[in-house]
């Protein structure tokens, strides 16, 4: 099954953009709960959380069918230890070094996917595909990039190629994951290790400081976080449909983009002139990675 209804062998693109538009909304936002004094880290708790709703609502409509052969444990395990462990490194590398030379980093997480995809499991796609990828990588990391700053990396530089190197390789792990087991069990093992590392983000929380426990402390970043958490289970699906090497560029673009327009749209933000390239660059790429032609497998994932 998927995500959402699909037909014609579009799957994977509807999937992506699903993602696009919801992880697109929640970027516009997230930024809300830490101004409303609910520290990231507590965010991280109530994002682990929302992840359970979607987990068994597609478990349910799966018959409740979970892979728990060996390879499907280490699969679905290795996914969201690397997308949940990405996300914890990333809170304690924001308290160490700034966010616009961070994230740019972070963003070019689909080299990763790419180049494994392309060595090991051997995607490939035609000029419009190979096109729109070049277009996403160079489009990603102007979306946080902001001049100025001191330059310094300290410990931030590694922490934040770590953060790459783990979304880089939990997309891949993702990918490859839907070749032996179900979507619906994939993100069963991803809402499972979100909720595992919990303890963690709440030991990393600073309790000293003043913590919003009001309406616009958890239950607001529980209404950002589900866009999020609902986000991720449409990119599993995105992956299960389509190449790697198509879906990675596209979601890491689009959703920056999607950022981009609801902020100026919504919030009357008014992108910068290198933001505003960056745009162009990934609506060109969102738009030749949609059409092209050899973006779907070649065969449909058997289901398990």
């Amino acid at each position: 099954m998927s995500a959402l209804p699909t037909s014609g062998g579009r799957a994977w693109l509807w999937n992506a953009l699903a993602t696009v538009v919801l992880w697109g909304i929640w970027g516009a936002y997230s930024g809300l709960s830490p101004q409303h004094h609910f520290p990231e880290t507590l965010v991280y708790c109530v994002w682990a959380l929302t992840m359970i709703p979607p987990a068994l609502v597609v478990l349910s409509q799966a018959g409740w069918k979970l892979d728990t052969d060996r390879r499907a444990i280490a699969y679905g395990l290795t996914v969201g230890l690397l997308g949940a462990g990405g996300q914890m490194v990333l809170f304690y590398a924001v308290t160490r070094g700034p966010a616009y030379l961070i994230f740019p980093v972070i963003s070019l997480s689909p080299v990763v996917t790419i180049a494994l995809s392309f060595l090991l499991i051997g995607e490939r796609t035609g000029k419009l595909g190979a096109l729109g990828i070049l277009l996403a990588l160079l489009a990603l990391p102007t979306f946080d990039f902001a001049p100025g700053g001191d330059g310094h990396s300290g410990g931030w530089l590694w922490m934040a190629l770590v953060v790459m190197a783990c979304w880089g390789l939990q997309a891949y792990f993702m990918k490859s994951a839907n070749n032996v087991m179900s979507g619906e069990s994939i993100f069963f093992y991803m809402t499972l290790t979100g909720l595992a590392l919990i303890p963690v983000a709440w030991a990393m929380t600073d309790f000293s400081q003043p913590i919003n426990y009001g309406l616009d402390g958890p239950l607001l970043a529980a209404g950002i976080q589900v866009l999020n958490a609902i986000g991720a289970l449409t990119l599993v699906f995105a992956f299960r449909y389509g190449k790697a090497i198509i879906v990675a560029p596209l979601t890491n673009a689009g959703a920056p983009l999607a950022t981009a327009i609801i902020s100026m749209v919504a919030l009357g933000v008014v992108p910068s002139s290198l933001k505003s390239v960056g745009i162009v660059l990934a609506l060109a790429a969102s738009l030749l990675l949609a059409i092209a032609p050899d973006a779907e497998n070649a065969e449909p994932v058997s289901e398990t």
